[in-house]
């Protein structure tokens, strides 16, 4: 399988990996800042987005695939950033020693059994809203602004700041194109662990959203105890996804790390 992705921009390679249920679109906001200074390769992670099924629910194994990529396109140890999934997924490639530096945004794999249930519970609800609600209502939900922050509050810290057409989308392929993608996930989510430390010469930084409603914030103390010599760093005010909540301290964080490797 080749992963689909997009690139643009000039510079050091700087490889964006999105989120469970996600597309590479969602780092739409933050694109334009860093492809000045970097060349941006946003991917989509297998049966979400562009790219083609299977649908795989292993984080290692889909950075095996990313590492594939790396290998297609010529890209030797790129800077990689991530969210939520993608931010395991770069977090694994640090450990592999493959990548030049790392960014994780709200990383999965450091929730507790109970957080594991909420997670599922969001997505499956989440999922048969997408699914089943009429065009209308969901244009209802997105219109206004308590529907719209009740929903998609669990997901962004700013969801008013989110174009309506992208919270759409966001929500139907929740429901339809990346069902299949997120059920062999969540089917997987007991054998997600946190990887191995950073190898050795490759920085790695954690940040996590204060908004973050999904993966919820304490769980940045399960990841220091896990991953010590890792950068942490708080964004207040954005959620689990925070690209669009705040595209400039987004890139700015992807740039200085990616310039410190």
């Amino acid at each position: 399988m080749t992963l689909a992705y997009a690139r643009t921009g000039t510079g050091a390679p700087l490889v964006l990996i999105h989120g469970l249920g996600h597309r590479r679109q969602g780092w739409d906001a933050v694109v334009p800042r860093l492809a000045a200074e970097r060349d941006v390769i946003a991917v989509d992670l297998p049966a979400m987005g562009e790219s083609p099924p299977p649908a795989v629910g292993d984080p290692n194994t889909m950075a095996d695939m990313v590492e594939k990529l790396f290998g297609e396109l010529g890209l030797e140890r790129p800077a990689v950033a991530g969210n939520s999934l993608g931010g395991l997924i770069a977090l694994e490639l640090a450990a592999r020693g493959t990548v030049s530096s790392a960014v994780a945004l709200s990383p999965a794999g450091f929730r507790n059994r109970p957080e594991r249930w909420w997670c599922i519970a969001v997505f499956r609800i989440a999922g048969l809203l997408g699914a089943r609600l009429p065009d209308g209502a969901v244009e209802r939900i997105v219109g206004n602004r308590f529907s719209r922050a009740a929903l998609f509050g669990l997901f962004f810290g700013r969801p008013g700041r989110h174009p309506a057409a992208d919270l759409t989308r966001d929500l139907r392929g929740l429901g339809r194109e990346h069902r299949p993608a997120i059920d062999a996930a969540l089917a997987e989510l007991d054998r997600w662990r946190p990887p191995a430390p950073p190898a050795a010469g490759v920085p790695a930084t954690i940040a996590w959203g204060r908004r973050d409603l999904l993966l919820f914030p304490h769980q940045a103390r399960r990841a220091r105890r896990a991953l010590p010599g890792v950068r942490f760093v708080d964004l207040p005010g954005l959620g689990h996804v925070p690209m669009g909540d705040d595209p400039d301290a987004v890139a700015a964080l992807l740039l200085e790390a990616s310039r410190a490797s």
